[in-house]
């Protein structure tokens, strides 16, 4: 009787923490770029890398809530599509720069 609910509670937790491990990770990659700009130590490759990333994230991020949708998966387990792409690249920039990602996600 409640397994829907569960399931559904569930999908929504998963997608509350992916956001906040979005957060936490783009403020560290914020900071180190932000630092790398302030010093003066910014590659022109990372430059472009900060502006290129984002239309082709956003591009994944769609087509993934876009998915998701078409097969009727709920809007708790769309957001959580639109939001993978969208850690995997915060995560990656955190690891690529140094900067250390506190919480992992768990599959």
């Amino acid at each position: 009787m409640y397994g829907n609910f569960f399931q559904v509670a569930m999908q929504w937790q998963a997608a509350s923490v992916s956001a906040a491990q979005i957060g936490i990770a783009a403020a560290s990659v914020m900071q180190a770029r932000m630092m790398q700009m302030a010093l003066g130590t910014m590659k022109p490759e990372e430059a472009t890398r900060m502006m290129l990333e984002k239309p082709s994230t956003f591009m994944r991020s769609t087509e993934g809530a876009a998915r998701a949708a078409a097969a009727n998966r709920g809007p708790a387990a769309v957001a959580e599509a639109a939001l993978a792409p969208y850690r995997t690249a915060t995560r990656a920039n955190a690891r690529r720069l140094g900067a250390k990602t506190p919480l992992k996600r768990r599959r």
